[in-house]
């Protein structure tokens, strides 16, 4: 006696199949969720949204005809040229210390991995307006730079004071600040890269810097871009911190202009909006190189 569930085979007409109920699912109502709270949050939103713009626009505290009157006036656009500067400046220097930092932290020196372990640590731990100051009075504990034998006669040397003037010590101070920042974001993105990978390489017979430029760098930008994108605008805006040092970039000319004429919040305005312009380009920039470095990997 056999025990199972099966049906019985019709040996002259095989196993028999149940025909499909077509008409079952025909005969059901289909009745989409509903979703009454995000319908509530969207109109609170909405509601939100509708009068702030209505007040930009009938507030006359806006001043938005000061607002287009300064926009675009030369002394702004000089200052936003000196802003760009100070980010194109820092951002090279930074990250091309950073590059350095990083490999010494993953090179198998203890020493050298040691020396930038305190490097990073050291500047990410101070504020960055204190390094600011510290070499814009740099000036104040060396009176000059002198270049020769370490611990012996110099050949030649330069006056500090002549030297490192207000901008030259704004972009060495964003600099190294950023340079701590960026031996780890470049270092992270060299961790992610499959070790397995290089050691393949290596068996292939592959020399050490083709292996670096080929193999490590197309995949570590990947990780790398992101956060470098995140850091250089970061980095862009916090430019106006040099202010304190009474460096004409954007921030610090905006508020020459509002002590004069008492234009307070349309300049900030001006120097908001510019701020908000800038970044979206380099947000864009950002999206074109991340797709450029994504080829082969995106599916």
């Amino acid at each position: 006696m056999s025990l199972t569930s099966d049906p019985p085979i019709d040996k002259a007409t095989g196993p028999h199949v149940a025909p499909p109920a077509a008409d079952d699912h025909d005969a059901l109502t289909v009745v989409p969720v509903r979703h009454p709270w995000r319908w509530v949050a969207v109109a609170a939103t909405a509601v939100v949204l509708a009068q702030f713009l209505h007040g930009l626009v009938t507030n006359p505290g806006w001043e938005w005809d000061v607002f287009a009157r300064f926009f675009t006036a030369e002394t702004i656009l000089k200052a936003v040229w000196v802003t760009l500067q100070l980010t194109l400046y820092s951002t090279v220097l930074g990250f091309a210390l950073g590059i350095v930092l990083a490999f010494m932290r993953l090179s198998a020196s203890p020493f050298l991995g040691a020396v930038a372990h305190a490097y990073i640590w050291a500047f990410r731990s101070i504020p960055l307006i204190v390094q600011l100051l510290f070499w814009f009075n740099l000036a104040y504990l060396y009176k000059e730079l002198q270049f020769g034998i370490p611990f012996g006669p110099g050949f030649f040397s330069f006056d500090t004071m002549n030297l490192v003037g207000a901008m030259s010590a704004a972009v060495l101070g964003l600099a190294l600040h950023q340079a701590a920042y960026a031996a780890e974001i470049v270092r992270g993105g060299v961790l992610a890269v499959d070790g397995g990978q290089l050691e393949a390489a290596a068996a292939l017979g592959i020399p050490r810097h083709r292996q670096l430029r080929r193999i490590v760098l197309p995949q570590a930008m990947r990780s790398i871009l992101p956060n470098a994108a995140n850091e250089i605008i970061s980095l862009f805006k916090g430019t106006s911190i040099v202010s304190v040092m009474a460096i004409g970039e954007l921030f610090y000319q905006v508020q020459v202009v509002y002590g004069r004429n008492g234009r307070v919040v349309p300049l900030l305005m001006v120097a908001t909006v510019w701020y908000i312009l800038l970044t979206t380009v380099l947000s864009v920039l950002q999206h074109y190189v991340e797709r450029h470095y994504a080829k082969g990997a995106a599916r």
